[in-house]
């Protein structure tokens, strides 16, 4: 007899099955003046977990759990304000700050993004809803300053795992946040509203405390309504497979084969790596090097995860691969109606930053490659197109929000 899942089953993760490095950052020392033994030894495991799987749980980081929840707050608050308040904040263009609203966003060309989110580039208080949400500048800012320390801290060491200067990744990456568009880094607050199903009599049943999850608010045990974009509103109907027809009669499948609905449609991020905070497990499912499998990362409270992004792959001539990543809706009904939130750190370099895999030194069978034919190597690298950062980082955005701004 098949063993169907009940909602007391627990997600089989690659964290239970102990398959995701967690490094311990305790007694790093301060920005200005980090230990060096700590640097070193930091370096050596974010080597070998970058390359061999892509992704590291960090640990002992040094950011408290209350004040990722009061960022969260914040973005509740947000979402909260009358739409015409959020127009104002709305992002636009290639400027990649401002508020991104549930269906803006389209990562594989096709599915919109349905979640909020709130891109934060720079940290200038006109550019914040502070007027309208007193403290939220504030508040911001100091996570924003502490997630750039800790970034600087993780370039330092991958420097010295390349033996190279301690200084190399640090002096690429000095406008992050500046507000002077030098720089593409952006601390991202983003909700994923809860997904609620009509019944067959096209009514929504709730079971009291459904929408209760780690650090969200709700009142009176109602579920959340906050999310004012109806997906539906963008399509004409739903086929029998509960895929959405577009009015061009196309479909575009937000539902897996086994039963998981997409929340985020893959994707590899463009930086030079990211930091994520989750509030919960959220259905975060990665695709490991060598691997075409989608399988779930898993939850550990109060860890901040660090994964590559496409200019590190390129910067290090791909021994540090962009991982393929998602989240979708588990198909526990428990968890299906809960909402979700984090906070993404997008370390990114200097936008006049030329990206090459020459930058660094090469690795041994690369070497010997490279020394067995030495002079043809030398043209072709003569011939290819090295682009800056800005270059790289615009393309990605412009795929990702073409479908928005064109319509």
């Amino acid at each position: 007899m098949i063993k169907t899942k009940t909602n007391d089953d627990k997600a089989d993760t690659l964290l239970t099955k102990s398959l995701v490095p967690i490094i311990d950052l305790a007694h790093c020392g301060t920005e200005e003046c980090p230990v060096r033994s700590v640097v070193y030894r930091v370096g050596q495991q974010l080597h070998k977990a970058l390359s061999e799987k892509g992704l590291a749980l960090l640990v002992n980081h040094g950011i408290s759990d209350e004040k990722l929840k009061t960022a969260w707050d914040h973005l509740d608050d947000f979402v909260d304000l009358p739409t015409d308040v959020k127009e104002h904040y709305v992002r636009t263009g290639d400027d990649n700050h401002g508020y991104v609203s549930p269906g803006m966003e389209c990562f594989d060309g096709k599915i919109p993004e349905l979640r909020h989110a709130f891109n934060i580039c720079t940290l200038n208080a006109q550019n914040l809803p502070e007027e309208p949400l007193p403290g939220f500048a504030d508040h911001i800012s100091t996570l924003a300053e502490d997630l750039k320390s800790l970034s600087r801290f993780i370039l330092q060491a991958l420097a010295v795992s390349f033996d190279i200067s301690q200084t190399f990744f640090l002096e690429r990456h000095s406008n992050m946040l500046s507000g002077d568009h030098d720089n593409e880094t952006t601390l991202r607050l983003l909700y994923y509203p809860p997904v609620i199903e009509e019944d067959e009599n096209g009514k929504n049943e709730f079971i009291k405390g459904h929408c209760k999850y780690s650090y969200q608010r709700c009142v009176k045990d109602l579920p959340d309504f906050r999310p004012e974009y109806n997906p539906r509103d963008e399509f004409n109907e739903m086929d029998n497979e509960n895929n959405c027809v577009d009015k061009l009669g196309q479909t575009t499948e937000r539902r897996l084969p086994n039963g998981e609905m997409i929340r985020c449609g893959a994707h590899t991020d463009y930086g030079t790596f990211t930091l994520l905070a989750q509030d919960s497990e959220g259905g975060l499912e990665v695709k490991l090097s060598g691997s075409e499998k989608w399988q779930r990362l898993g939850h550990l409270p109060g860890a901040i995860l660090i994964n590559c992004g496409e200019i590190l792959t390129i910067w290090t001539h791909n021994r540090y691969l962009a991982l393929p990543h998602r989240v979708v809706i588990p198909e526990q009904e428990h968890l299906r109606t809960r909402g979700r939130h984090s906070i993404a750190f997008f370390c990114h370099p200097d936008n006049l930053t030329l990206i090459s895999p020459y930058d660094l030194p090469l690795p041994a069978d690369v070497q010997d490659t490279t020394c067995k034919k030495t002079r043809k190597k030398s043209f072709k690298a003569a011939k290819e197109k090295v682009y800056n950062a800005y270059q790289l980082i615009q393309k990605r955005f412009r795929e990702t929000y073409q479908n928005h701004y064109t319509s």
